[in-house]
Parts: C-alpha cells; sequence; structure tokens
C-alpha cells in the first residue's frame, strides 16, 4: 500500500504544450502529423485515466482494510465463510495491483509526453503509430516489438 502512496505523491513533470508536443511526436510512414488537438485530446484522456484511477486504488485500499479488519470477525465463522473472505480479499487485492499497474502507465505516457519521447518505441526505437496511440495511450512499444514480447 505504500506503492499506492508513492503513486499519489510522485511529482508531475512540466506540461509540454499540445502545438509544441505534435511538432515533435514521431508518425509511421504514411500517417499525418499529429494535431495540437489530437494531442490534447490524449493528454486528457491519460489525465482523466489518472483521476478514475487514482480513486479505483483508494477504494480498493479501504475495501482491503475493512476485509482484514473484518476477517476474523463474527460468530459462526466456518471454513466456507473463511473461504469466501479470503477470496473476496484475494480478489480486491488483485483488483487494486492492477489499477496500481494501470496508473504507473499513465504517468509514464504522461511523462513522456512532457519529455519528448512520446510515440517512440522503448524497444527499437521506431514510432510507435499514431492510431495505435489513440487506441491506447498507454503503449510503449510498437506493434511489432509487442508482439515479439507476448511471444516469449
Amino acid at each position: 500500500m505504500a506503492q499506492a502512496a508513492d503513486a499519489q505523491h510522485t511529482p508531475k513533470p512540466k506540461k509540454q504544450s499540445a502545438k509544441r508536443a505534435a511538432a515533435s511526436l514521431p508518425v509511421r510512414e504514411g500517417e499525418e502529423r499529429w494535431s495540437a488537438a489530437e494531442v490534447a485530446e490524449v493528454r486528457a484522456e491519460l489525465e482523466a485515466d489518472e483521476t478514475r484511477l487514482l480513486d479505483e486504488v483508494a477504494i480498493a485500499e479501504r475495501e482491503i482494510k475493512t476485509l482484514l479488519r473484518d476477517g476474523g470477525e463474527g460468530a459462526g465463522n466456518d471454513q466456507a465463510d473463511l473461504g469466501s473472505k479470503t477470496l473476496e480479499r484475494d480478489a480486491e487485492m488483485s483488483l487494486a495491483n492492477n489499477s496500481r499497474e494501470m496508473l504507473l502507465q499513465v504517468r509514464h505516457a504522461l511523462a513522456r509526453l512532457d519529455d519528448g519521447t512520446y510515440g517512440r518505441c522503448e524497444s527499437c526505437g521506431e514510432p510507435i503509430g499514431k492510431l495505435r496511440l489513440m487506441a491506447f495511450p498507454r503503449a510503449t512499444l510498437c506493434l511489432s516489438c509487442k508482439q515479439q514480447q507476448e511471444r516469449r
């Protein structure tokens, strides 16, 4: 849970203007350059995701605390009740971890937008592709590198 606290209090880098970012974002051959409006739209989507994920993490952490606190309480708890509570707690922890991971990805994408590396594959350095980024703004790999990663 310390990760969530760290994730919530990470200093934000200085935002690069949408116009300036659009001019520097790489595109694949045959794609149109990014417009300032498209960059602003991607940034707004990422920022909305960041807000939503922060809320999800906070809610999940409260739920986990409640489940841990109330886990052994109550008269008549039998093995099935305890198993059900354990399963519920594990599911909540999994959801919280997934939300934390997505939050880190969103923040990484925002940082890349700000430092001018957004849109470039972190593996091969080639452009990720405008259409891929518009569909999945957190992408850090081009389609070829992503497919290679999934084959492993």
